[in-house]
């Protein structure tokens, strides 16, 4: 007996958005700051997001189906169902721009990069996703309305803890400086980089993993505390914020020295916002880093135990060999993920 062939999707769309490193003057873009500067780096890999779009039968067949393939995880998600347990960021996503009733998703998502290690990786895959429904919308949102409907979805709908920047850097790409004057309203600019940077940026900037996804921790819930009563943190916020703006005008000159004179400033008023936002582990790393000629280090995103760090490698390319070979033999997990910089933020279209 022959089997009927399984009919083709009406359509296939892919969708990829950004992770983002390097956050100069984090800290600064969330409501406890209530006005900062962040300078962060949108980076490949990026997390991708495919759904194949097919015409629904039946009542009973569910409307989306996300496969989370780094968890080997199958989520039914109905946009209608208020319920967000137990995979909320994904069941708001879709409610957020649900499809219409009349089509089937399958959708795929998948990260190449280990989750909660501090890069903005819950800002992208919630970026990736509304990317691939947003394609089905017959007048698609621009990347301010999606960066705003992320970030919305983090922390008016799950009550998280969230600034503005990794959304930004998901949706927008590019090297950004963010203006908050008022949380959570910015303004983002471009950082224009020579082709001779750029490049140079892609072979020294490194993405240290530190071993282990980054832990919120009563740490951070005591320090963010803290500084909502304004207290001597809050001094620190500005100096961090003020590194965004020196960072900014590093790579406007082209002195990746200054740049990295930045980094390692603004890795020490992190440590200053409380103990443990830098790890022992990442203070080996900096130790390895350092004997190797490294111009910049800095922890990713709030910092704490786990995640990860930005290094801003020596010019010397056989240090830069060496610096990643001793850093990689701390063991532990630890090791280097490749990355580059990404000068589009999300992007979805229909596969060919």
């Amino acid at each position: 007996m022959l089997k009927t062939k399984a009919k083709p999707p009406l359509r296939i769309i892919h969708a990829r958005a950004p992770i983002r490193i390097n956050d100069l003057g984090g800290w600064t873009d969330t409501w406890f700051a209530g006005r900062g500067r962040v300078l962060n780096a949108a980076v490949e890999p990026a997390v991708e997001a495919q759904a194949k779009v097919y015409e629904r039968t039946g009542r009973g067949e569910p409307r989306v189906t996300i496969l989370a393939s780094n968890y080997r995880q199958t989520i039914r998600v109905d946009p209608a169902d208020a319920k967000p347990e137990p995979h909320g960021l994904l069941q708001f996503a879709v409610s957020a721009l649900p499809p219409d009733p009349a089509l089937r998703l399958e959708i795929t998502l998948h990260s190449h990069v280990p989750a909660g290690i501090s890069t903005g990786t819950s800002a992208a895959v919630t970026v990736a996703l509304l990317g691939v429904l947003n394609a089905l919308r017959p007048q698609p949102l621009a990347w301010t309305d999606l960066a705003g409907l992320a970030h919305k979805i983090e922390t008016e709908k799950l009550g998280c803890q969230s600034g503005i920047q990794d959304q930004i850097a998901a949706a927008r790409g590019g090297m950004s400086y963010i203006v908050m004057d008022e949380y959570p309203k910015a303004r983002t600019t471009s950082v224009r980089l020579s082709a001779n940077l750029r490049a140079e940026l892609d072979r020294r900037l490194c993405l240290v993993y530190l071993g282990a996804p980054h832990r919120s921790s009563a740490i951070h819930e005591a320090v963010i505390a803290e500084l909502e009563r304004g207290g001597p943190q809050f001094a620190v916020l500005r100096e961090l914020a003020d590194l965004a703006g020196e960072a900014r005008r590093a790579l406007l000159a082209e002195d990746l020295d200054a740049y990295g004179r930045a980094m390692i400033l603004n890795h020490e008023g992190q440590r200053r916002l409380g103990p443990g936002l830098v790890s022992t582990r990442a203070d080996r790393a900096v130790a390895i880093c350092r004997r190797h000629g490294a111009a910049g280090w800095k922890v990713n995103g709030a910092g704490g135990a786990g995640g990860s760090m930005t290094v801003l490698a020596s010019p010397d390319d056989g240090c830069r060999r060496a610096m990643i070979a001793a850093v990689e033999r701390l063991g532990g997990g630890v090791r280097i993920i490749p990355t580059r910089l990404s000068p589009l933020g999300v992007q979805a279209w229909d596969v060919l």
